[in-house]
């Protein structure tokens, strides 16, 4: 596979973020007063673009199904941008974490290389960023003991993060690894320092503990890990074609390594509503909404322009017209991405470069941790 591949979807995927980012703002402006969090998160945008070299950015999944267009636009174009403007970014793939509300890791290798391919497919490039998995780097994972010593029971049964994964869960019974969840994602950014984490709003508290368990560790211990920051999310809601939030889980997604046939078919089955004018109103109609704002996505427009293009042709109209969106959009990233798979052999390749990079880091991590604990002599 050659580097032009992923010179050119670097390119490609910058130029769709920043267009994407005027459509959401145009989209969800609001005329409430940001909050000190969204404050913070604007003043570190800043930083980024002045000095990208000073961060280095966690960000990840687990490993349970395809990734979808939900990510595309929520995370994964994010990623792509805070590479190419020359921030360290480190991928997790986070298989371990599959075991928490599953009995068993099923189709783990095949849904692996599914995030590999489509992350190569949208420009990310393995000279600059580090895509790596868990399982392979026992040093990150070896950070989860003294965390865990910084942390109550109590803290971990308030944490949200918790509460989230455990009503989610398909297990009978709570695992003693659901109820750590929150620091094992702890030792997954500070074990590579991570000042700078993606996040949405729902996950300021599990960043917020992260921060606890670095300040905690480095006033018992000596200064050890940064404090890190969250970078939040502009990114659109978008719902899944149930009208619910859009999830691996819930079998209600676009997924990005759809084929145009297969895209048509999911479209035409999204939930819609009686009314058959067309409008953009996110609160009044959710799931008509949700199929405009992915279009206006797509097409670099404001959703409420093409809503009012669609008017009273209805909902069919509303499909073909997101339909034919999606598959022009992705169209190029399926190309790159047919390219990779037929070269399986190299896409292994970027992952095991990726993990050995990661248990460097790791290993020398774990080393001033004890260091600083005095469990070294």
């Amino acid at each position: 596979m050659t580097a032009a591949i992923s010179t050119t979807a670097a390119t490609a995927t910058a130029a769709t973020v920043t267009t994407a980012a005027t459509v959401t703002t145009a989209a969800t402006a609001t005329t409430t007063a940001p909050t000190p969090a969204e404050l913070r998160s604007a003043e570190l945008e800043r930083h980024l673009v002045q000095d990208p070299g000073r961060f280095r950015v966690l960000t990840g999944d687990r490993p349970t199904g395809p990734l979808h267009l939900g990510h595309y636009f929520g995370t994964l174009n994010n990623r792509v941008r805070l590479q190419n403007l020359g921030v360290d970014v480190f991928v997790l793939i986070a298989d371990y974490q599959v075991l928490t509300d599953r009995d068993t890791a099923e189709r783990l290798g095949e849904y692996t290389d599914g995030l590999l391919l489509d992350h190569l497919a949208l420009g990310i490039d393995p000279a600059r960023s580090t895509v790596f998995n868990h399982s392979a780097v026992p040093a990150l994972n070896q950070l989860l003991l003294p965390f865990l010593s910084l942390v109550s029971v109590a803290e971990l049964g308030r944490n949200p993060t918790v509460k989230d994964e455990i009503a989610h869960s398909r297990q009978s019974a709570v695992s003693g690894l659901m109820y750590t969840y929150p620091v094992h994602q702890a030792a997954d950014i500070l074990f590579c320092k991570g000042n700078v984490v993606p996040v949405g709003q729902d996950q300021l508290p599990h960043l917020e503990l992260t921060r606890t368990v670095a300040r905690r560790f480095n006033e018992r211990y000596g200064n050890v890990f940064p404090e890190p920051d969250a970078l939040l999310s502009a990114a659109p809601l978008l719902l899944g074609t149930d009208g619910t939030k859009m999830s691996k889980s819930r079998a209600n997604s676009v997924p990005l390594g759809a084929t145009a046939d297969e895209t048509a078919r999911l479209i035409k089955g999204a939930t819609t509503d009686a009314d058959r004018h067309i409008t953009y109103d996110p609160d009044a109609r959710p799931g008509v909404s949700s199929l405009v704002l992915l279009a206006a996505l797509c097409l670099e427009r404001d959703p409420h322009e093409v809503a009012a293009e669609i008017g009273a042709g209805g909902a069919a109209a509303l499909k073909r017209t997101v339909t034919d969106a999606v598959n022009s959009h992705l169209a190029p990233v399926r190309a790159r991405r047919a390219e990779y798979a037929a070269d399986l052999t190299y896409v292994r390749s970027v992952l095991r470069a990726g993990n050995e990079r990661a248990n460097a880091v790791a290993e020398a991590t774990l080393e001033e941790v004890r260091e600083a604990m005095g469990t070294i002599r």
